[in-house]
Parts: C-alpha cells; structure tokens; sequence
C-alpha cells in the first residue's frame, strides 16, 4: 500500500512540474494549449506514461504527441532539475482522449434531449 501511494505522490508531481515546464520551455507556432491530464508512474519509478490533451493549435493531437516526444530528452533533463527522487523516469507522451469521448458523450446526450 505504501508503494502505490508514493507512486500516486511521484505521479502528481511529475504532473505538476511536466504542465510548468511545457508551457515555459516547448514554444512551436504550432502546437495548441498543452495540458497534462495524468502522469502514470511505473511501480519501480523508472517510467511515466504521461497523458495530454491538446486545444487549438494548427498540429492535430496525433503532431503533438510526436513532438512532444521527439523532445522528451530535454523535457526529461528540465524535470530531473525538480525532482528529488534518485533517477527520473523515461517519458512516454500519450493522448488522452477521454475529455474528447466525453463532449461527444455530453453532446449526444443533449441531442436526445432536444
């Protein structure tokens, strides 16, 4: 029990300082509003799954996660500088479609509605 607590404590963290560190130092004129939905800690620490939404841009969700992970390198080396755990976990940047599945879910349920 204690394990998945720290993994849930690493997790928020890495959510908190990924949504910081994307938004101070990944500029592109095309990408749209980043946001980090969740960060999913690996039991021995030494992966992130790491969730994005994205709003707007002229890349789609698909362009972005491609080059948010073809930047994960220095991404990885801005978050190991506000870490304080041993090693910083290897990134793996996904879309999280699940807001997306939601408003369509909201928008056939206010279609029915009317």
């Amino acid at each position: 029990m204690k394990e998945f607590s720290r993994n849930r404590r690493v997790g928020e963290q890495i959510q908190r300082e990924l949504a910081s560190i994307i938004s101070r130092e990944i500029r592109h004129p095309d990408l749209g509003m980043i946001t980090i939905s969740a960060a999913d800690v690996s039991p021995d620490l030494k992966f992130a799954r790491i969730y994005v939404t994205v709003l707007g841009g002229k890349f789609d969700a698909e362009q972005t996660v491609e080059y948010l992970n073809a930047e994960v390198k220095r991404i990885r080396h801005a978050l190991s500088k506000c870490l304080t755990i041993r090693v910083t976990p290897r990134l793996v940047f996904v879309y999280d479609s699940s807001t997306e599945y939601g408003n369509r879910l909201s928008a056939l349920i206010d279609s029915v509605k009317k």
